[in-house]
């Protein structure tokens, strides 16, 4: 265990609460945000946001099961900035390709504007992403597979 102060939460359950908390916290951001932009009733952006936001949790959960057999099989399995990164890079780089259909189709708009706002959402949420990873590890601890020494 990394620090005495921290819960330890590991294993499909550690997957579950991580998407999520995630999700919820996504939502709580995104439907009013939509709504502004697209000046739409905050129901519409919203119902929205909970189908991007169901989509994100499938992706998560998938997304985050192959990063950490990969992770767990690396020489190195520390979560160091640059595997944080590649780690934010890819999730969010998969879910814009995932959601241009539903945007566009949603919003009414053509796929060329609904990914001119993914990719605003992407900007947003790299960085959200990032420290939202590094929060989960800091209060749920790391998962077994950054851990140094440990076998995944």
């Amino acid at each position: 265990m990394q620090g005495t102060s921290q819960t330890s939460l590991q294993g499909h359950r550690r997957k579950l609460v991580q998407a999520i908390l995630y999700e919820v916290i996504a939502i709580a951001v995104l439907s009013p945000t939509l709504s502004l932009i697209y000046d739409d009733e905050l129901a519409h952006a919203g119902a929205l946001s909970l189908m991007l936001s169901a989509s994100a949790l499938v992706w998560n959960m998938l997304y985050n099961y192959v990063f950490e057999y990969w992770e767990a099989r690396q020489a190195q399995r520390m979560r160091t900035l640059r595997r944080r990164l590649l780690h934010s890079l890819g999730f969010e780089g998969g879910l814009v390709l995932l959601l241009v259909p539903l945007v566009a189709w949603w919003l009414s708009i053509s796929w060329w504007a609904a990914l001119v706002t993914d990719l605003g959402l992407f900007v947003f949420f790299f960085f959200y992403a990032l420290v939202f990873q590094w929060a989960f590890d800091r209060v749920f601890d790391a998962p077994v597979s950054a851990r140094e020494g440990v076998s995944g």
